[in-house]
């Protein structure tokens, strides 16, 4: 396998989860502006959306989109148990919360980090931000991670995303939940090791 990558982008959420799975794969990085790859190819030849993460299988099949990517490599080890089964409700939950994460945090990111982007659009996505990072503080409160006492490839996304409010001074002092759960997922060693590749540790 291959996952094509930016160091710091949405991309790290796979990555963190390959690194939890103990997977042997290969990684290419993404120049996002020119559409190449790392490793001198057509970025748009492998992904036409033209952005990251994606994940070539072996076979040559490309799998997009950070959710779908992060369930199927779960699925394909249930025993590391990064993801309840199909069917049950705790997997609608873990889904219920990477389309949150997906739809209401990472897409408010985005335009903070457009230099294009009116001041105006961007302050009513930082306070969209810090509204859905409080409800995720107290959402927090009493568990390790977000289903639970057990890691999910949701907290590899939301890790991921919320990570980002350093780069665009969102300040979460005051969400102690989420700050010690932040903590909580960076000690792992999968993590550690996929911050590390990134050049982010």
């Amino acid at each position: 396998m291959k996952l094509f990558l930016k160091p710091g982008a949405c991309s790290l959420s796979p990555h963190i989860v390959m690194e939890e799975l103990g997977l042997k794969y290969e990684t290419d990085t993404v120049d996002l502006k020119g559409k190449r790859t790392g490793s001198g190819g057509d970025y748009l030849a492998i992904n036409p959306k033209g952005y990251v993460p994606a994940l070539q299988l072996d076979d040559g099949t490309v799998l997009t989109e950070g959710p779908a990517i992060v369930q199927y490599l779960a699925d394909q080890y249930p025993d590391k148990k990064l993801a309840p089964a199909n069917g049950t409700l705790a997997r609608y939950q873990l889904q219920s919360w990477l389309t949150f994460i997906g739809t209401e945090l990472h897409k408010q990111f985005s335009p903070l980090f457009n230099p294009t982007a009116p001041e105006e659009w961007k302050a009513q996505c930082r306070a969209n931000i810090d509204r859905r990072l409080a409800w995720v503080n107290e959402q927090l409160a009493g568990k390790d991670y977000v289903i639970g006492a057990d890691f999910s490839v949701a907290d590899a996304y939301l890790f991921t995303v919320v990570g980002w409010t350093k780069f665009v001074k969102i300040d979460i002092s005051g969400l102690p939940h989420l700050k010690s759960y932040l903590a909580r997922v960076a000690a792992r060693p999968g993590v550690q090791k996929a911050l590390k590749a990134e050049g982010l540790a």
